[in-house]
């Protein structure tokens, strides 16, 4: 296959939309949703780590994710600092597409994927150790499980599917902020106290565009199922949202901005494995279940276990990306993408590989992570102290305030 100027046209421009969920968009809806005082350090925390990210991607990452495999596992080292890669020439995993473009493309989706944990450790976590524990986890997490499902690892062998990140992105992150946020402990002002809901409106709505990027994107080229991926993650995302509103209208008597916006993102999160293998309709459902089983995570679990995960991370991208990749074993529809869920035929062919691959990449994320905030916290420590995280972290860290008077 020779290069396609369209496709190229369509992943750059999906590239762009990635780069946007994280800066500004994941920093303006982890900000609003932080306090007034610890916001300026909540933004920090998702482009920093979105910078360390994208260096390591370019030394070692890409290679280690889309190298020649080595027993299933990772990659080689052959493209370390990019050696020998031409402006010129092809992706080996996308021949349609220049090399340097499928590097970049993939590039923000590690990039994006260590930002989205930095939710779950908001106002109480040293800046230090976050830029360690960023550049570890990169490496001995996401790295290795991006070649399992994407790179031509084991996972792929044994046929878990996952179309734009619903095991490598969202199950990896979630599970992860989970396990790093009992680690670290609760606040000691665990209080939700938003410090700006329309920065939340704008970042949700920033999300969703990017989005299209994310999950149409994936498709790595200007195709059929890149439009049918782009159209079924707004469906899931608007009923996600709707839902998540009317459960909480039903459950605490009023509708709030913020359940509408978090159903908007449990919906995408959920839909994300399933992008590319399903209809309208399985979308739809999806939609459904998206906020019907990620309100119960944020509501009840997290109430059950009192686990001080600040922005709901695990509740929504980590059992979102788990949901959404059980779903696509039911309603993957051959007319799409030539996989027969169970609705459409396929008996419990594909559910099988899909629970293999939850559980080996959910136990996988569990031990590395622990591992990690260890090391950490004897290198570095892991929070601020006391009377720091009562200031608040803008001025306590970085010597600034996000406003320079109360409105």
């Amino acid at each position: 296959m020779s290069i396609v100027a369209a496709d190229n046209v369509w992943i750059l421009t999906s590239t762009a939309f990635v780069l946007l969920m994280s800066m500004p968009a994941l920093a303006l809806f982890y900000g609003g949703l932080t306090k007034t005082k610890s916001m300026l350090n909540t933004m920090m925390m998702v482009v920093v780590a979105f910078c360390i990210t994208s260096f390591l991607w370019l030394a070692y990452g890409y290679s280690l994710s889309f190298g020649d495999d080595l027993g299933g596992v990772i990659g080689s080292l052959k493209y370390l600092f990019l050696n020998g890669i031409s402006p010129k020439d092809a992706a080996p995993a996308a021949e349609n597409l220049y090399h340097y473009l499928f590097i970049f493309f993939q590039m923000t989706f590690a990039a994006i994927t260590v930002a989205l944990m930095a939710g779950a450790f908001v106002e109480r976590m040293k800046f230090g150790a976050w830029m360690l524990i960023s550049a570890l986890w990169a490496t001995f997490v996401y790295f290795p499980v991006a070649h399992w499902i994407w790179g031509g690892g084991f996972l792929s062998d044994m046929g878990t599917l996952d179309f734009a990140g619903g095991l490598v992105v969202h199950e990896t992150s979630g599970i992860s902020a989970l396990v790093g946020a009992i680690m670290l402990g609760r606040r000691k002002e665990a209080l939700m106290q938003p410090s700006s809901l329309p920065l939340v409106a704008i970042g949700t709505g920033l999300l969703w565009f990017g989005w299209f990027g994310f999950n149409g994107g994936s498709a790595l080229g200007m195709n059929a199922q890149a439009v049918s991926a782009a159209f079924v993650t707004t469906i899931a995302a608007f009923i996600g949202g709707f839902v998540w509103m009317g459960l909480e209208w039903i459950k605490y008597k009023k509708p709030t901005s913020l359940g509408l916006f978090t159903g908007i993102i449990a919906g995408l999160a959920t839909i994300t494995p399933a992008s590319g293998f399903v209809d309208v309709f399985g979308a739809m459902v999806i939609g459904v279940l998206a906020a019907l089983i990620c309100f119960w995570a944020v509501v009840s679990l997290k109430n059950r276990f009192k686990y001080d995960d600040s922005l709901d991370v695990f509740g929504v991208h980590g059992v979102g990306g788990i949901t959404g990749a059980i779903l696509l074993a039911l309603f993957a529809k051959p007319d799409v993408a030539d996989v027969k869920g169970l609705f459409y035929g396929g008996g419990l062919s594909q559910m099988w590989p899909q629970l293999a691959g939850i559980a080996i990449v959910g136990i996988y994320s569990v031990v590395l992570t622990v591992v990690i905030f260890k090391i950490t916290d004897k290198i570095i420590g892991l929070r601020v102290e006391k009377d720091e995280e009562v200031e608040g972290l803008d001025e306590a860290i970085h010597g600034e305030k996000a406003y320079t008077r109360e409105f």
